[in-house]
């Protein structure tokens, strides 16, 4: 059964500064948010996790260099004694659905290989993701961000919810994050016996879970590498909220509404206004189907079962009503060479469209916990990029360095 272990952080020396030095994952951070974020603060944890090179370094030896300075410099301190970490999230109490979501912070064990033993995973990743994710985790070796994990075992949440959670950070969403120090040896026990009890599920981070993997691999003797940062929340729907990722194209087809109609029954649904968008996005979960912009406005797709019925009854059962699996059977054919971006704001990709940042989008409907679920016990993975889980813990509230694990 997945085995949680504790660490020895490293946090910043200044809680007050927490704010401003705390950064969000790698994955979600364009250029123009890297740039404010470097602004914001010459120690602000981007410069771990998207380092630029130097002149005298690539970027992930100049990220190793960085966190070393911080270090000696006092910026970071390390904790006296292994701990895990009680760390919440909780969305502004005006939101659309105000959450508070609250987990436990550790050393995630390893399993042999990704996709046997206690920790499932539930999508496939990018290639180029890992590569470089792996870069960084040799030159650093550090944990710079935890990944997310699921676990199936009633009763976390209620045994973490008294536990003291001082270090706090307010991102610019205002999403407010919390972090506790959990240093008694039998709250530790007790939490790691109940994360023991039931398989944990993949939620966020499956580019830095293999990498970890591929890491241990090739240097097995080094400290503290067969676990990984990981934050571990029980399963349930009080405690997440799981968003779609939909898909920019850059270089679509001229004609690729014509190109869809070979695989979609394509149904105009009227210009591209945020209104549009809004409407589109009920249509999509009455009827079904996936959504697409272009430069003639927005439309639905219904994938033709006599088109494409064949390649989707080759999946797995539980990825049939998947639109992101749909995509790939029905939509992606259709583009030729186009590149994706992925973006989990159906209007702000639909303006990207508009402005002629994008040449189309498709937009996809979301999965659910129970779906999430069911691909991991069925041993599938969704297609990459299907789920977007929000909010997103902050880089920055505690490291795991391999050395100190």
């Amino acid at each position: 059964m997945p085995e949680l272990l504790p660490f020895r952080g490293v946090r910043y020396t200044d809680d007050a500064s927490l704010d401003a030095v705390v950064a969000p994952p790698y994955d979600v951070i364009d250029e123009d948010e890297r740039v404010a974020l470097e602004a914001r603060d010459p120690h602000n944890a981007v410069r771990l996790i998207l380092p630029r090179p130097t002149t005298d370094a690539d970027p992930y030896e100049a990220a190793a260099e960085t966190l070393t300075a911080w270090r000696d410099a006092g910026v970071l301190t390390t904790e006296s004694t292994p701990a895990l970490y009680a760390y919440s999230m909780s969305t502004p109490a005006d939101a659309a659905r105000p959450l508070h979501t609250l987990g436990v912070l550790g050393g995630l064990e390893l399993p042999e290989r990704p996709g046997v033993g206690d920790v499932l995973p539930h999508e496939r990743t990018l290639p180029k993701a890992r590569s470089d994710r792996l870069a960084l985790l040799r030159a650093t070796r550090a944990n710079l961000d935890p990944i997310w994990a699921l676990s199936l075992s009633e009763g976390l949440t209620a045994m973490l919810a008294p536990i003291a959670r001082p270090h706090v950070a307010i991102d610019d969403e205002g999403v407010r994050h919390e972090l506790g120090v959990i240093d008694d040896v039998a709250t530790i026990d007790a939490i790691r016996a109940l994360v023991a009890k039931t398989p944990a599920v993949l939620a966020d981070g499956h580019h830095r879970f293999e990498t970890a993997c591929n890491f241990r691999r090739e240097a097995p003797t080094t400290a503290g590498v067969d676990e990984i940062m990981t934050l571990v929340v029980e399963l349930a729907e009080d405690q997440l909220a799981v968003h779609p990722i939909h898909r920019l194209v850059h270089g679509a087809p001229a004609d690729l509404r014509t190109a869809l109609a070979q695989t979609c029954a394509v149904v105009d649904r009227g210009p591209n206004t945020d209104a549009g968008v809004g409407a589109l996005l009920e249509r999509m979960q009455a009827e079904a189907v996936l959504g697409l912009v272009d430069g003639s406005g927005l439309a639905t797709l219904a994938p033709l079962p006599e088109r494409v019925g064949t390649a989707l009854a080759e999946l797995a059962k539980c990825l049939h009503d998947v639109d992101a699996a749909r995509f790939d059977v029905a939509v992606r054919p259709a583009l030729g060479d186009a590149t994706l971006a992925y973006r989990d704001d159906a209007h702000d990709v639909a303006a990207m469209v508009r402005s002629g940042k994008g040449d189309a989008a498709l937009l996809l409907r979301g999965v659910t916990v129970d779906d999430i679920r069911a691909a991991a016990d069925a041993g599938e993975r969704m297609p990459e990029k299907t789920t977007f889980f929000a909010p997103k813990p902050r880089t920055g509230m505690v490291f795991r360095l391999l050395d100190e694990a």
